[in-house]
């Protein structure tokens, strides 16, 4: 059994594996990667265990347990960014299990910590008049003030994330009857929204 066989098989699963076979989108792989950077940067700081001497046995449940509480109380993180950090290392060693029967035990061991769980917080909303001001408030009298507006009307009349109007293309608005915005969401999934005369007008 190799050692220090962590850089393969992390190597084929951010490049072979989430790209290839479950054809993740790029944000979310860069999000996973993300996750692994801080992780290796955590073994070699706490356990002086440095990036090319790490091997698939050195990450244990406890040690992947302080990893999550290094990220809150020492690298700031939220418990919802916590949580994302444990969903790419679930998925890794998910993979690792499939690959290699051997470490099927320690992955087992690693997919059984969960979660942690965090408060409901009352979703806030704007008031109708409020809603007028913020469209309102773009000088629509220069290009920049016009293109604000209408990012602006665009996310409220769809309800996009920011992440989904940034990834919008031209080819995914049509302003023919109905007028409607196609959007890529998450896991790649494809919905049109319909839109407001009002909006359709502001975007043309």
């Amino acid at each position: 059994m190799k050692k220090n066989n962590f850089a393969q098989y992390l190597s084929t699963f951010l490049t072979d594996y989430l790209a290839g076979t479950r054809n993740l989108s790029a944000n979310t792989i860069i999000s996973y990667r993300d996750a692994f950077v801080i992780l290796i940067t955590f073994m070699n700081e706490k356990y002086s265990i440095r990036p090319e001497k790490l091997g698939i046995q050195d990450f244990s449940p406890e040690k992947i347990k302080d990893f999550l509480d290094y990220l809150e109380t020492e690298h700031g993180n939220s418990i919802a960014t916590r949580n994302q950090r444990l969903v790419a290392i679930h998925s890794f060693f998910r993979y690792v299990g499939m690959q290699a029967p051997e470490y099927l035990f320690l992955s087992q061991q690693v997919l059984a910590i969960s979660e942690k769980k965090r408060g409901q917080k009352l979703a806030k909303h704007f008031e109708t008049g409020q809603v007028r001001e913020l469209l309102a408030a773009p000088d629509t009298h220069t290009i920049r003030g016009r293109r604000d507006q209408a990012l602006l009307c665009l996310l409220y009349d769809s309800g996009c994330r920011v992440q989904e109007l940034a990834d919008i293309k031209v080819c995914d608005v049509r302003l023919t009857i109905p007028a409607q915005v196609t959007v890529t969401g998450k896991g790649r999934k494809i919905r049109a929204i319909p839109l407001t005369n009002e909006t359709k007008e502001i975007i043309t």
